[in-house]
């Protein structure tokens, strides 16, 4: 057996890569205050207390009609039917919003250990503020400083509280390898041709896959790690966000 999955979502600007980032123990994740910076899957592996698991980032969760919205939210599905239990992030600056609760309808009907965890509450004065996430219905939010690496320390006692227990923790000794090559020569296409499924998003906009995405595929009975990489660009008048994958 795998180990467990985690997989954290929510509305878009809720801090899901800083605290993705803060629990892998490295940068993995594009962190920009703009809101749709991530858009796919975004994997790595992590422990707590001896547990290994599997993390997920994805793509904020909201309805409408700009480019990549709904193709964001199908990848946050596709994690949330993986996950065996979810983090569902929300900001206390902006308390509980429409799109909270668009999120919390989603995953209602994912039958899945949800574990509501608050960001932003950067200072003490802020946390009487978390209480009014109790109407999402998802039992008593975690409070959370991703800036500040606070929290993090609870929330991750009550994930691993909620792995299943038939899940075997096994030692990594899968091969990797890498799709490299300049912007919109189809990696994405190639990565879901060769798995058999939409796990990149694929358009015709040069620059559309803007962090490096870890899959996890069996071939053969061999266990293999294949990593689609933003296009390489030449060093002329990078994008910052651009400039934070390549």
């Amino acid at each position: 057996m795998s180990n467990p999955t985690v997989a954290i979502v929510g509305r878009p600007n809720v801090g899901k890569s800083t605290i993705f980032n803060r629990i892998a123990g490295e940068r993995i994740s594009i962190v920009e205050d703009t809101p749709g910076v991530t858009r796919d899957r975004i994997y790595t592996h992590s422990e707590w207390l001896g547990h290994k698991f599997n993390l997920i980032d994805t793509g904020g969760i909201q309805i409408g009609d700009e480019p990549f919205l709904e193709e964001i939210k199908d990848q946050a599905e596709l994690a949330i039917d993986e996950a065996d239990v979810i983090v569902f992030l929300v900001s206390v600056r902006e308390g509980v919003s429409d799109a909270d609760e668009a999120v919390a309808k989603i995953l209602y009907k994912a039958d899945k250990p949800v574990i509501l965890a608050v960001n932003k509450v950067d200072n003490p004065e802020l946390r009487q503020d978390i209480y009014d996430f109790y109407s999402l219905g998802f039992g008593e939010p975690f409070p959370l400083s991703g800036s500040h690496g606070l929290g993090l320390g609870d929330l991750l006692d009550e994930v691993i509280s909620k792995f299943p227990e038939d899940k075997n923790e096994e030692e990594d000794d899968a091969i990797r390898f890498s799709l490299i090559g300049r912007p919109n020569v189809g990696k994405s296409s190639l990565v879901n041709a060769i798995l058999g499924e939409q796990r990149v998003i694929v358009s015709d906009i040069a620059g559309t896959t803007r962090d490096a995405i870890d899959t996890r595929f069996t071939n053969n009975e061999d266990e293999y790690v294949m990593v689609d990489t933003a296009g390489m660009r030449k060093k002329v008048r990078y994008m910052k966000i651009q400039n934070a994958t390549v």
